[in-house]
């Protein structure tokens, strides 16, 4: 359930009869009332500090940005993005970047990000760990980012890999020896992975199985992109 915020200024004179609005809803009833900006705001920085996530509220945001280019944060900007970047593989940082205008995008920040975001869409990890750490001050303002995109990187080998070799894995992750080791048998113990016998650079690590790296366990009523995939991009482009 969202946090309880002020009422949009129709409802101010019912304020003691009423139950306050949350953010979602306000988002749903009055998205383009500019008196909401500072409870999508202050939504981001819950959303940061909660490690939550609501990219229909940070995208009104945006859009009241558009209208309101004068009380726009690039910090609170900065911060969805970031968010943006921890969704993939979902068109999240697209979405939001179509809403920024190209001056704020041309700042060092933000360039930086998008930097970011197409190495990750070109899997190209090493690249992007990189960049990331000269750009600390960025993502580590929002916990959980390193997390968010390992998980990515993996969800990347394995729609390649049925059997990826430790060097891969560790560029992709960005974690090498001891801290490998536990991660490995994290893994191994709770998410179905196996560790074939070999040591140092030539041990291989089989993934479990799907219909992305085995293709003979795909269905065939499902060699489309799933419908969802698509409709969440139509609404924020009308």
């Amino acid at each position: 359930m969202g946090r309880e915020v002020v009422q949009p200024p129709q409802q101010q004179q019912q304020q003691q009869q009423t139950v306050p609005y949350t953010v979602e809803q306000l988002v749903a009833v009055n998205p383009y009332n500019p008196d909401i900006l500072p409870d999508l705001e202050n939504y981001v920085n819950e959303q940061v500090s909660s490690q939550t996530y609501s990219l229909d509220a940070n995208l009104c945001l945006l859009r009241l940005y558009q209208f309101e280019p004068e009380r726009m944060s690039t910090q609170i900007v900065a911060r969805i993005l970031v968010k943006a970047l921890m969704a993939m593989p979902a068109p999240d940082f697209s979405l939001c970047l179509f809403l920024i205008p190209e001056r704020v995008q041309m700042e060092e920040q933000f360039k930086t990000l998008i930097v970011l975001s197409h190495y990750l869409e070109t899997g190209r990890f090493r690249q992007f760990w990189d960049e990331a750490a000269k750009s600390r001050h960025i993502v580590e303002a929002v916990p959980g980012f390193e997390q968010a995109i390992q998980a990515y990187a993996i969800h990347v080998l394995s729609l390649t890999y049925q059997k990826v070799p430790r060097p891969v894995l560790a560029e992709a992750i960005n974690i090498e020896g001891l801290s490998l080791d536990k991660f490995l048998e994290h893994q191994v113990a709770n998410c179905g992975w196996i560790l074939e016998k070999g040591h140092g650079r030539g041990q291989l690590i089989v993934l479990p199985r799907s219909e992305f790296n085995h293709p003979e366990l795909k269905k065939n009523n499902a060699d489309g992109i799933p419908f969802d995939h698509i409709a969440r991009i139509f609404p924020i482009l009308g």
